[in-house]
C-alpha cells in the first residue's frame, strides 16, 4: 500500500462541501380576511391547511424558494377568517450536485422557512382575536414524494387529486 506524501494531497483537486445560506426572507403577499370578527361560534370551528412549494433559478447560484400557506376557520354555518401567506426565501446553493438540487429546494429550503411563516401566521391569526393558529411541523419530504407520485402519473396519462407542493425549479 502506498503512502501518500504531503505533495501528492497538495496536487489532487479538492472537493467543495456543499453549502446553502439563506442571503432573504421576504413576504412575497399575504391576505388576512376576517369575516367572523364579533361572532360568538356555534360549535367548535374546524381549522383547514393547505401548504405549497415553489422554487426557481434567479442566478447561477441564487434560488428563491416559496412557501405558501392557506388556511382557513369556519363551522358548517359560519365562516371566521381565512389567511394566505406567500412567504419565501433567497437561498444561495453552492457545490451540489445536480440530482440533489431539486430535493434540497423543495424539502430542505422550506423546512428552514417553515418556523418564520409559522410565526407570522400565529401572530395575524391572534392579532385579528382569535387564539393563535399553531401549525404542526410539516413533513415536507412527504410532500415532495407526493409530488413525484402525481409528476408519475400525470406522465402515465392519469392525474393525482390534492397534491401540495407545486415545484417550479427551473
Amino acid at each position: 500500500m502506498a503512502e501518500e506524501t504531503p505533495e501528492a494531497a497538495a496536487q489532487q483537486p479538492q472537493q467543495q462541501a456543499p453549502n446553502i445560506s439563506i442571503r432573504a426572507q421576504l413576504v412575497r403577499a399575504m391576505t388576512f380576511r376576517n369575516a367572523g370578527a364579533l361572532q360568538t361560534p356555534e360549535g367548535q370551528p374546524s381549522v383547514t391547511v393547505n401548504i405549497h412549494v415553489d422554487a426557481g433559478k434567479r442566478t447561477e447560484t441564487d434560488f428563491m424558494v416559496g412557501l405558501r400557506i392557506e388556511a382557513s376557520s369556519k363551522t358548517e354555518t359560519q365562516e371566521f377568517y381565512e389567511i394566505s401567506l406567500d412567504y419565501a426565501g433567497v437561498f444561495e446553493v453552492t457545490n451540489y450536485e445536480a440530482r440533489m438540487l431539486e430535493p434540497l429546494l423543495l424539502i430542505e429550503c422550506p423546512r428552514i422557512l417553515f418556523p418564520f411563516a409559522r410565526r407570522i401566521i400565529a401572530d395575524i391569526t391572534r392579532d385579528g382575536g382569535y387564539a393563535p393558529l399553531m401549525l404542526d411541523p410539516v413533513d415536507f419530504v412527504a410532500l415532495y414524494r407526493r409530488e413525484l407520485s402525481r409528476r408519475s402519473q400525470q406522465e402515465n396519462g392519469t392525474s393525482a387529486a390534492g397534491a401540495e407542493t407545486n415545484p417550479a425549479v427551473n
